[in-house]
């Protein structure tokens, strides 16, 4: 498929999102974007498959008592596949509670993945070998994060750019604001994906924004701004894809939509009805990709099974790493807190190796 220019990014974001595809998965024809290739958007359906696989396997888990609390992100898949995916190697991660499919699609372990969300006590991956930053809980402190990495990566004289993933709550937290401000003028290579999914929480966009978008919010810190359908994988991934080419800071609002509750703790009834779901299923990003596949001859039954398949592989595995129970050794309790253990500490480490012995 031909390629067309990419647009150049503006303050100002475009009034309706961008897409590349619509929601029956036919192709816009006059969209500014550029559609990755037919490998890359293979590529993307498959790993949204897994994505999702994945993500339904985690929240049996949670039910079955294997994870202490689990945020799923289905409906969110093509937001963090397509982010991911465009990302270059030397490219860094930084992620919130909700982004585990972000993860496994980065190429971190289930177990990896999981092991915060399941109450270890430390973060279940090297952050260097996947270069993907801690899963951030506290609402956008990794923005701040992003920044001073990206930022010091420009000094050193490095090509790095950093994706900050952060949800439409963590717009109104000030962390947000003073990287931002930070970005704009240090024009430090960080692109900020806000995953608006509607709500912070049981929070409404109404109760949160005035602003015609999130991604108006660019204007104010002189960040260029872009405004794209998040349940478009294909937009969101050449959005992502140009911001990290542009070497400089990018506000992207993605609109989409969380299916699930908030967490398993969450009873989303409360503050949201069955019709809204309705209708954000109906818009799901994985059979729009899908539609489109087929229609270009890419995707047949075969391929799909083979997919689904190698899913179920993946939850199968998943299921077998979080279901093996593991004895905690109680010493470590005193480990990896100081790099030299201090004298008091050592001797209450040799006290409890005495009494359980």
């Amino acid at each position: 498929m031909a390629r067309t220019r990419a647009p150049e990014l503006t303050l100002l974001p475009s009034e309706e999102p961008l897409s590349l595809l619509r929601e029956d998965g036919s192709p816009v024809e006059d969209s500014p974007l550029a559609m990755p290739d037919d490998d890359v958007l293979v590529e993307l359906h498959r790993r949204m498959v897994i994505g999702r696989r994945f993500d339904t396997q985690a929240t049996a888990l949670t039910r079955q008592g294997r994870l202490a609390v689990y945020p799923s992100s289905r409906g969110q898949e093509a937001c963090e596949v397509g982010a991911v995916l465009a990302l270059r190697e030397q490219d860094w991660l930084f992620p919130t509670y909700r982004d585990s499919v972000a993860l496994v699609t980065r190429g971190v372990s289930p177990l990896g993945t999981l092991t915060l969300l399941q109450g270890g006590w430390h973060l279940g991956y090297d952050p260097y070998e996947h270069r993907v930053g801690p899963q951030c809980t506290p609402l956008a402190t990794n923005t701040l994060h992003a920044v001073g990495f990206a930022h010091a990566a420009r000094v050193k004289g490095e090509d790095t750019a950093a994706l900050v993933l952060l949800g439409d709550g963590a717009t109104s937290e000030g962390d947000t604001h003073e990287a931002l401000n930070f970005a704009g003028v240090w024009r430090a290579p960080v692109v900020f994906l806000v995953q608006n999914n509607g709500y912070a929480i049981s929070v409404p966009m109404s109760k949160q924004n005035a602003a015609p978008s999130l991604a108006h919010k660019g204007i104010g810190y002189g960040v260029p701004s872009v405004l794209v359908d998040g349940n478009d994988v294909a937009a969101v991934h050449a959005v992502v894809r140009d911001a990290v080419a542009s070497g400089g800071p990018v506000l992207i609002e993605a609109l989409t939509y969380r299916i699930e509750a908030h967490t398993n703790a969450d009873d989303a009834s409360r503050y949201r009805d069955s019709a809204e779901v309705a209708a954000w299923l109906a818009r799901d990003p994985v059979d729009r990709i899908e539609a489109y596949l087929t229609s270009r001859g890419l995707l047949d039954a075969a391929r799909r099974e083979a997919v689904a398949a190698e899913a179920e592989e993946f939850a199968a595995h998943t299921r077998a790493v979080m279901n093996a129970d593991v004895e905690p050794d109680p010493a470590e309790l005193f480990e990896h807190v100081y790099a030299t253990t201090p004298a008091h500490l050592r001797e209450q480490a040799a006290a409890l190796r005495k009494e359980l012995a």
